[in-house]
């Protein structure tokens, strides 16, 4: 099982991920004005497109536009060209908005299965981790390497404790303050880079007090908000601790509420040490690599999160993803018996190609089971298009913080 030799999925996961039911909780400030845009964009989408895609389209537009910036920020120090972080905005507004609209396409057409909200969930994973990448260009942070790993562990953690408390809770809740918003300030972000930067005005990297710059103020403030939301009480860690929903407050798996902790230790605690045991500086020289690689692994371990949670089953803690930190360890262990730079591609290449196997076998176990297409629905669709009412809600994903999911579509 550990390399997928046999299905990743057992029949009892199946069947319990048949009869999962979405459960969710929101209080965003800015979703309901949001929703009345939303409610007007689904209006405009055809009924033969298929939610996935719609989800699918929306990332790959998120991916492709950090790529674009970050190719002109190899290193997040460079000053990007004011139409790579405008670009980098108007990618991350389409995602927001393909990514609301997806659940009312499918109650649209009648195709709502527990398999849209996995999918949803999964291309929220890596959406954070982009974003997260393309943040740290837009502000230049690779200049302060180590609140750039802060900044995008800290995206990942948040996003996994989200995901930890729906697998305890067995609902996911957002607050006041949460993804919505901090999509909204990352665009807000965007456009001031894009400002500074046609200006020819060195705005992130100026210093404020002679203490801290620009860049680094908000990487505190949105670190601080974060964490906020995790200690305070009735948080996500309260949550994690005081609300399962299993026997004698287990998970909904019945299993304890601290078995998700040692994935997220999995990925934490090898980035950072890593990082700054390197003798070839292995992060420093390739920050964007770097950062990628270990937010990738973090968005593998979320979604086993996802499944888990979905098909009440109990987290495995072994998981050929690993291997890559694994193998960067060990090299410095034995004192770099290779280049750390090569085994740094090689590892991602590896992580990469693990998150895409895993992804498509979970999808295609699931298309399987329930007999739907990922990409395609039945034309003309099963019963005749469902109102979507105005005040119908979706939670919320995001780069900086955790999972939308307004408008589910399960």
């Amino acid at each position: 099982m550990l390399l997928y030799s046999e299905r990743v999925l057992s029949d009892r996961e199946l069947k319990k991920l048949g009869e999962h039911k979405y459960s969710s909780s929101c209080q965003s400030l800015l979703d309901p004005a949001m929703q009345k845009f939303w409610n007007w964009f689904i209006t405009l989408v055809p009924l033969w497109i298929a939610p996935n895609l719609i989800t699918m389209v929306g990332l790959m537009v998120n991916i492709i536009t950090t790529l674009i910036l970050v190719a002109y920020c190899p290193t997040a120090t460079e000053i990007p060209p004011w139409w790579t972080t405008a670009l980098c905005a108007a990618g991350l507004f389409i995602y927001q908005t393909l990514d609301a609209i997806d659940g009312k396409q499918a109650r649209r057409t009648n195709t709502s299965t527990p398999l849209g909200e996995l999918f949803d969930h999964g291309c929220d994973s890596i959406s954070t981790v982009v974003v997260s990448v393309a943040s740290c260009c837009a502000v230049q942070l690779g200049i302060h390497p180590g609140w750039m790993l802060f900044q995008c562990v800290t995206a990942s953690t948040l996003f996994y404790c989200a995901h930890w408390q729906t697998y305890v809770s067995g609902t996911l809740q957002f607050g006041t303050i949460d993804v919505t918003e901090g999509q909204i300030v990352v665009m807000g972000v965007m456009l001031l880079s894009s400002l500074s930067s046609a200006l020819g005005i060195p705005f992130w990297t100026s210093e404020l007090l002679l203490v801290l710059s620009p860049c680094q103020l908000l990487t505190c403030f949105g670190a601080t908000c974060g964490f906020i939301s995790l200690l305070t009480p009735g948080g996500t860690i309260d949550n994690i601790l005081n609300a399962g929903a299993g026997k004698s407050g287990s998970t909904v798996a019945d299993t304890s509420v601290l078995s998700p902790s040692l994935p997220l230790l999995l990925v934490i605690v090898p980035a950072w040490v890593i990082a700054y045991k390197s003798d070839q500086a292995i992060y420093h020289s390739h920050p964007i690599l770097y950062v990628l690689m270990f937010g990738l692994i973090a968005a593998k371990m979320t979604n086993r999160l996802v499944v888990a949670h979905m098909c009440k089953s109990e987290i495995h803690h072994r998981d050929p993803v690993l291997l890559a930190p694994l193998a960067l360890f060990l090299n410095q262990y034995f004192n770099t018996f290779f280049p750390e730079d090569w085994l740094l591609k090689i590892s991602m290449a590896w992580v990469m190609f693990d998150l895409v196997r895993y992804c498509s076998l979970v999808c295609l176990e699931i298309c399987d089971f329930l007999k739907v297409d990922l990409f395609k629905i039945p034309y003309p669709p099963p019963s005749s298009p469902v109102q979507v009412p105005s005040s119908q809600t979706k939670p919320v994903q995001g780069p900086m913080t955790r999972n939308r999911k307004k408008t589910s579509k399960s």
